[in-house]
C-alpha cells in the first residue's frame, strides 16, 4: 500500500489553478512535495548513480516504516516504528551529512497491518515552524506537533482507526491549519465514522471537522486547489467520492459521488490536478481499478454534471499519478509506465519497467524517477513522443516509500536506510 498507505514544482500550465502551503521554493514539506504534485523545480539531480558515486550518504533508519521523507532547509524528517511495535518514532536528520539530530518517541503496540503496510506508514508535514506527525499506536491515532529542536508542542488524540490493512494517513498544512482526511470503515457491522479534521497549527485546537460517509478505509492525502475566482478549496478523495471544502470553515463547496462497476474500492493514491481536471484513482489488491477525472467548480452535488472521463483498468491502485503539461505520467502497481492525455485519458504509450511499484513516482526536470519494491530506480523521460529509459539504478534494498526532492538532492527511504543522492560539492542547505 502506499504507504501512508500509503500515501502528491508547480507546472506553468497549472499556476492559475493550484496553490500551495507557504514554503521555501526548494523544500518538500509534505507527502509528494509542495501541494502533493510530486514535481520538483530542481535541475541538477543525478540521473544515474552507483553505490560509490552519487550516493552522498546513507543513514540506517531504526525499526521499520514506509514513511516518506520530507525536508525543510537543512533538515529531513521521517517516521518509523520499533520492530516489535512497542514504539513509534519521528526522526530529524541533517540534510547535508545524514546525521540523526534527534528522535522523538510515541507509545505503540504490535498490531495487524497489510504485508505492504507498516506501523509507521504516515508521512509527516511541516510549515517551517513545527513538524506534524500522525502516530498509530495499534488502536488509536495521535497527531503530534514538534518544534525543530524536537520539543513536543501539542498532541491530539484522534480516536480509533478501523481497517483490515492498518493505518497510514498523512497530514498537510495550509494557511495556519493542519488537515487530515480520516476516512474509515471496513467489513464490520458498524463502520467507524469518517471525517475531515482541521486543527490550528499553532496550538492544536479544533478549527473544524466535516463528516463523510464511511465505506472503506482510505489513505489518500488532500491538496489545495484554487478556484477560477481565486478562492482556495481543500480537495479530498475517498471511496465516498471527491469533495471540495472551504479550508477556512469546512463548508462543503461541491461533491462528486463515486460509483463503481461491482463494489466500492479504496483510495490509496492521492488526487492531483492535471489538464484542468481533478483526477482521483482507487483500487484494491485484486483487479479492481477506477479513475475519475472531474471538472472543478460548481456547487453541491456535481455527480451528473462534472465527470470529464473515467477509466476502469489502465491506472494504478497505490502509486499516485504525475502531471506534466497536457499529459499524465504513471507507473502502476505491476510496474508498467504509461503516458496519457490528461484531458481525455487517451493512452499515448505504455511500457513495462520490470519491478512492482508501491512508491509514487516524482518528476524532476522533465524526467520521471520511479522506485520499485525491489530497490531498482528507473529514470525515464516525461515525453509523449515515446518511452525512453535514461537510467536504471539499484539501491540494494527494497523501496515502498515515495522519494523527496530538495536542494538538487534525491532522498529515498529504503527498507533499512535513508539514501541521499546528489552531485558531490552541491550544497543541500537553502
Amino acid at each position: 500500500m502506499q504507504p501512508r498507505p500509503t500515501a502528491f514544482w508547480i507546472l506553468p500550465a497549472l499556476c492559475g489553478l493550484l496553490t500551495c502551503a507557504a514554503a521555501h521554493a526548494d523544500d518538500w514539506p509534505r507527502f509528494r512535495g509542495p501541494n502533493g504534485t510530486g514535481v520538483s523545480a530542481d535541475k541538477d539531480v543525478p540521473i544515474q548513480w552507483t553505490a560509490t558515486e552519487g550516493v552522498l550518504w546513507k543513514t540506517p533508519i531504526p525499526g521499520r516504516g514506509n514513511s516518506s521523507p520530507i525536508t525543510w532547509g537543512d533538515r529531513v524528517f521521517i517516521q518509523s516504528s520499533a520492530a516489535d511495535g512497542s514504539e513509534r518514532w519521528l526522526l530529524c536528520l541533517n540534510a547535508v551529512t545524514g546525521e540523526v539530530l534527534w528522535k522523538q518517541s510515541a507509545a505503540g503496540a504490535a498490531a495487524h497491518a497489510h504485508p505492504k503496510n507498516t506501523l509507521a506508514s504516515s508521512t509527516p508535514a511541516t510549515d517551517g515552524d513545527r513538524v506534524y506527525a500522525v502516530f498509530w499506536d495499534g488502536k488509536e491515532l495521535l497527531l503530534n506537533a514538534y518544534d525543530f529542536k524536537g520539543v513536543q508542542v501539542w498532541s491530539r488524540n484522534l480516536g480509533g482507526f478501523v481497517s483490515e490493512h492498518g493505518a497510514g494517513i498523512s497530514p498537510i498544512v495550509y494557511d495556519g491549519k493542519v488537515f487530515l482526511a480520516d476516512d474509515q470503515g471496513e467489513k464490520v457491522d458498524k463502520p467507524a465514522p469518517s471525517m475531515v479534521l482541521a486543527f490550528h497549527a499553532k496550538d492544536g485546537t479544533d478549527a473544524w471537522k466535516a463528516e463523510r460517509k464511511s465505506f472503506r478505509a482510505s489513505y489518500s492525502t488532500p491538496f489545495i486547489l484554487k478556484s477560477d475566482k481565486g478562492e482556495p478549496e481543500l480537495i479530498v478523495a475517498s471511496t465516498a467520492g471527491v469533495t471540495s471544502y472551504n479550508p477556512d470553515d469546512g463548508a462543503e463547496i461541491w461533491n462528486y459521488i463515486w460509483s463503481f462497476p461491482s463494489h466500492p474500492l479504496r483510495t490509496v493514491a492521492s488526487p492531483i490536478m492535471a489538464g484542468g481536471l481533478v483526477i482521483a484513482n482507487a483500487g484494491e489488491g485484486g483487479a479492481g481499478r477506477s479513475l475519475i477525472a472531474l471538472r472543478p467548480g460548481g456547487k453541491g452535488d456535481v455527480t451528473k454534471t462534472h465527470l470529464a472521463w473515467e477509466d476502469q483498468k489502465s491506472f494504478s491502485y497505490v502509486p499516485t499519478l504525475l502531471a506534466s503539461g497536457d499529459y499524465l505520467y504513471a507507473v502502476n502497481d505491476k510496474g508498467f509506465a504509461s503516458c496519457h492525455v490528461a484531458k481525455t485519458g487517451a493512452e499515448v504509450w505504455t511500457h513495462r519497467l520490470g519491478s512492482d511499484m508501491s512508491a509514487s513516482p516524482v518528476l524532476i526536470d522533465g524526467k520521471v524517477y520511479a522506485a520499485g519494491e525491489d530497490g531498482e530506480v528507473y529514470v525515464f523521460e516525461a515525453t509523449p513522443t515515446a518511452f525512453k529509459l535514461l537510467a536504471k539504478n539499484s539501491l540494494g534494498e527494497g523501496v515502498m516509500s515515495t522519494p523527496a526532492v530538495a536542494g538538487n538532492r534525491l532522498y529515498i527511504h529504503g527498507k533499512d536506510n535513508l539514501f541521499c543522492i546528489g552531485k558531490a560539492g552541491k550544497s543541500a542547505a537553502r
